[in-house]
């Protein structure tokens, strides 16, 4: 089973420079801090749903039915992976937290909820790069 997080990679060099974009134009009432928060805000959408499905695959490698981890809701997918150690214990509760915010981005679009959504990038970030580390690492040691 082969497995390329360079799309998940890319997807993450997008959100860390719209985030170096967002220091350049700290101003809230510049057009271009709507632009580029907008930005971060769908790279994190993006590699989000990115990181999903790479997981999803790299389950399957656990399962004795593949089929059982196409069933799995998100948040399933990311309890197993902690039990699997593709995240860690803490990994699991901030992408859990990332997930949740996930999914009110998509029913709130309100200016404030936006903001908050923007702490929770650098640490995304950081986590994002490092599950995409594991799952190249765990997907070349099946390989071999």
């Amino acid at each position: 089973m082969a497995l390329n997080v360079e799309h998940l990679l890319r997807t993450a060099a997008t959100l860390e420079q719209a985030l170096l974009a967002l220091k350049s134009h700290p101003s809230s009432v510049d057009v271009m801090f709507d632009l580029f928060r907008n930005a971060a805000i769908k790279s994190f959408e993006l590699s989000l749903e990115t990181a999903g499905k790479l997981l999803r695959k790299a389950l399957k490698g656990y399962a004795g039915n593949p089929r059982t981890v196409d069933a799995l809701v998100f948040n399933d997918v990311l309890r197993h992976a902690g039990k699997h150690g593709l995240l860690d214990e803490p990994g699991v509760g901030r992408w859990l937290a990332y997930r949740a915010n996930r999914n009110n981005t998509a029913h709130d679009y309100g200016e404030g909820f936006a903001n908050d959504t923007l702490k929770l990038l650098p640490m995304y970030l950081q986590d994002v790069r490092s599950l995409a580390i594991k799952l190249q690492e765990a997907f070349d040691a099946a390989a071999s």
